[in-house]
Order: C-alpha cells, then sequence, then structure tokens
C-alpha cells in the first residue's frame, strides 16, 4: 500500500507540473495587465510598480520566479488584496467553501443512495420513473440554472429562505447553496446507485441469502449494499472535484466569500497569482481525493490488490 500511495504521488508531479505551465501561459496570455484599469501613472511610477512585482522581466524568467515560489508553498502577493498574499487568501476562504462541498457531498450520497436503492427494489414500477425522471432533470439543468431557480422560488415568492449570504446569519443561509451543489450529485449517484444495485440484486450470493429465508432489508442492508456501493465510491472523486468546482458558480451568485468568489473576482481583475494559485490549489486537491478514493476502493472491496 504504501509504495502504491508513494507511485502515485511521484507520478502526480508531472500532472501538476502541466497544470503550472498551461495555467500560467493561458493567463498571461489574456489581453491587459493587472494594473490596466488604475488611473493613468507617470512612467516612472508604472515602471517601478512592474520592477517591484516582476513584471519587468522576461516571460520565462517569470515562470522560473513563480515555480520556485510555488516549490516552497509561496503562490506570491496578491495584486489586488495588497496586504494579503495569495496563500493567505487561500487558507481563509477554503475552509468555507469544504464546509459547503463536504455538506453537499453528504446530503447527495444519502439521498442520492436512498433514492437509488428504492428505484432498484422498485424496478419498472411509477417509483422507479418518477425517481429517474428526477435524476435525468437534476443531469441535464446546469447549476447556473437550478441555483437561481431555488432564490426564485424559495427565497423570493415563498420567503422560507435567504436569498443571499449577507444580511442573514446561521444554518439557514448555507441551506440554498447546499441543496444548489447537492441536487446534480443526487441525480447522477442515484443513477448508479439504482444500476449497480439491480445488478448486484440478480446474483448468485443474493439468492442465497434470499434462500435462507432473509428478508429484503436485511439482504439489502448486510449483503447487497456493499458492493452496490463501489461504483459510487469511484464516481466519489470527480464528484468531490465537480461539488468544488461548481461551488465557483454558487459562491458568485449567493454572494459566498468562498475561493469560488475570489476566483472569479481574480479573473475579471486580471490577478495573475490569485488565479493561478486557486487553479493550482484546486488541481492539488483533486489529485488527492482521486487518490484518497482509490485506497478506499481497495478497502471496500477486498478482491482489490495494489501493487
Amino acid at each position: 500500500m504504501a509504495q502504491y500511495v508513494l507511485k502515485r504521488l511521484l507520478g502526480a508531479i508531472p500532472t501538476l507540473l502541466f497544470v503550472v505551465v498551461l495555467s500560467f501561459l493561458l493567463v498571461h496570455a489574456a489581453p491587459g495587465g493587472p494594473f490596466d484599469e488604475e488611473r493613468v501613472l507617470p512612467d516612472a511610477v508604472a515602471a517601478n510598480i512592474e520592477a517591484y512585482y516582476h513584471l519587468d522581466e522576461s516571460l520565462p524568467k517569470q515562470f522560473v520566479r513563480y515555480l520556485s515560489g510555488v516549490l516552497q508553498g509561496d503562490f506570491g502577493p496578491s495584486y489586488r488584496y495588497r496586504d494579503h498574499t495569495v496563500s493567505e487568501l487561500i487558507a481563509d476562504a477554503f475552509p468555507l467553501s469544504i464546509r459547503l462541498g463536504v455538506m453537499a457531498i453528504i446530503v447527495g450520497v444519502v439521498i442520492g443512495v436512498g433514492l437509488g436503492t428504492l428505484a432498484a427494489l422498485k424496478q419498472n414500477t411509477v417509483t422507479d420513473r418518477v425517481a429517474m425522471g428526477f435524476a435525468m432533470s437534476g443531469i441535464s439543468i446546469p447549476i447556473f440554472v437550478i441555483a437561481p431557480l431555488l432564490v426564485l422560488f424559495l427565497a423570493v415568492k415563498l420567503n422560507w429562505l435567504p436569498a443571499g449570504w449577507s444580511g442573514s446569519s446561521g444554518v439557514s443561509r448555507m441551506l440554498l447553496p447546499v441543496i444548489a451543489l447537492a441536487l446534480p450529485q443526487i441525480a447522477y449517484i442515484s443513477r448508479l446507485t439504482r444500476a449497480s444495485m439491480i445488478d448486484v440484486l440478480g446474483s448468485g450470493f443474493i439468492r442465497t441469502a434470499r434462500a435462507q429465508g432473509l428478508g429484503t432489508y436485511a439482504v439489502v442492508r448486510y449483503h447487497a449494499m456493499k458492493p452496490a456501493m463501489l461504483p459510487v465510491l469511484s464516481y466519489m472523486g470527480p464528484a468531490i472535484a465537480s461539488v468544488l468546482t461548481g461551488s465557483v458558480v454558487v459562491e458568485q451568485i449567493f454572494g459566498i466569500p468562498g475561493l469560488g468568489q475570489f476566483f472569479v473576482t481574480g479573473a475579471l481583475n486580471r490577478d495573475y497569482t490569485l488565479v493561478l494559485g486557486i487553479v493550482i490549489f484546486y488541481a492539488a486537491l483533486i489529485v488527492l481525493l482521486n487518490l484518497i478514493v482509490d485506497i478506499l476502493y481497495g478497502v471496500i472491496d477486498p478482491r482489490v490488490r495494489y501493487r
């Protein structure tokens, strides 16, 4: 196991390096600069600012300087939030983003697994069709459409929940963002669970369990649930990544001061270092989450062996 983990971590280095190079080139290929929207400055002042942030250097030299900082865990200073480094901004905003993401994943797994299991047990009935119709709607409608609709109906029309982050407090202000993030995951997980559960319920060991007199609840809980969850577990890596990247849209819509809002603000303000820092941080996090999912897969399925 330790050799497998080490091999995966070493294999992630070229991937992360490619992300750094590509992100750096794309950011600097965009027209304009981080200080273009400032008032017109004297040439000497503008030259001093560019020299202070090393923007007067050639692009290869800027990249080498930036990469050396990243290897030391330093994403550089923010061009817009000038009293903070990018690392400090990420450290302040990430706990809120991860809290929303974890809550959305928990809601998605609990409801999605329950809905998919119910649909599998009621295969080809009205319950199955309604559940899968709901799942298809969740898959088809993008999150930037779901979130405003939730605000329109639950906040504006019915006035049940606060429409935004500011001006409210407590758990209530997190409900709409969590629901918006969780709905697509409920849809995907319920479909995966249904297909996997139907396949497992048709297996020989399930027929043996039924022949021993076990009821449906005992068969599903003690025999079918664990193998049926393997496809869901495989999906969890991309699902968590989808929730984290989807939070960029949700945080902007609801005005949540998380990483997503910083990312959008940094892109609009051409804050190179902030955008690069968030992209690299997300890439490293996704690589780590996929590794954790692969390890858990081996824990649940004893047939999997890592060499």
